[in-house]
């Protein structure tokens, strides 16, 4: 959980400094880690940038609230997981570097998405951890 909120708040200066491409970054990294730890709470998450799959099998042990949570953070942890590449190498095929691909408005987005990520995490980690809660 720690390391998804850190990254959140990477992303968040970095949109504050104008760093449209390190806040994408910062954001994507925030979303696979609160996946992440949302898997750990079940088992030991893979060391992939798309735990959207894993994340998927374990929302099947959750409460059907949860569940219904956890399917909407693999949405948005799949629909970021590709700005892991584009980030770090561009679009190198078009010869575009990281820092041209993005934009404010791409930024704004991409925090957006890491935000709910972060804030579903807090909701279904906060229950596992809760001794009368009942996850599944």
């Amino acid at each position: 959980m720690q390391i998804a909120r850190k990254y959140l708040e990477d992303a968040e200066e970095r949109l504050r400094s104008n760093d449209f491409k390190g806040c994408v970054q910062y954001s994507q990294l925030a979303a696979e880690n609160a996946a992440k730890a949302v898997v750990a709470t079940r088992r030991t998450p893979s060391w992939g940038h798309d735990p959207s799959s894993e994340l998927l099998e374990v929302a099947r042990e959750l409460t059907a609230e949860h569940e219904g949570r956890a399917a909407r953070l693999a949405e948005i942890s799949s629909q970021l997981a590709p700005e892991h590449g584009r980030t770090t190498y561009g679009e190198p095929e078009r010869f575009v570097t990281p820092w041209a691909l993005y934009h404010l408005q791409a930024a704004e987005r991409t925090i957006a998405l890491a935000r709910e990520a972060v804030a579903i995490m807090n909701q279904i980690v906060a229950m596992s951890s809760d001794p009368a809660s009942k996850l599944g």
